[in-house]
């Protein structure tokens, strides 16, 4: 049984983020802490460890359960950790997204985003996001 893992492994494997990477770089730019603490990618988590993570503008706080170093399906992942994510937290995406946003409407005869627009366009959305949830 294991006694360790590296949080961006475990973050990954219970499916907080789509890859590993991602989780790395979320640890390195700081929205990855415990008890208010930034780690980093190589912190060692225990279990009943509680994490505070930002995702897309939204504070989730996870109570680590069971440790996994491989990535397993999402009724597996479920598992493995307690969501402690307060119901405010929880209740921000119909707040500030259902029925409130409008669609994102490209120029006529534009045609799709290259690669780089729509890199610039995710890391608008993600400053974005982080700057108006904060508090």
């Amino acid at each position: 049984m294991l006694n360790k893992v590296r949080v961006d492994k475990w973050l990954w494997s219970i499916r907080i983020f789509k890859t590993r990477s991602l989780a790395t770089d979320k640890c390195k730019s700081g929205k990855v802490s415990i008890d208010g603490k930034n780690i980093k990618p190589s912190h060692l988590i225990r279990e009943g460890d509680i994490l505070q993570v930002r995702k897309e503008g939204f504070n989730l706080t996870l109570k680590v359960v069971k440790l996994l170093e491989k990535r397993v399906g999402a009724p597996l992942a479920v598992e493995c950790y307690e969501n402690l994510t307060s119901e405010e937290e929880m209740n921000k995406y119909n707040d500030w997204y259902i029925g409130k946003a409008r669609s994102e409407v490209r120029e006529k005869g534009a045609g799709r985003p290259t690669k780089r627009e729509r890199r610039e366009l995710d890391e608008f959305k993600e400053d974005y996001l982080d700057l108006d949830f904060e508090e």
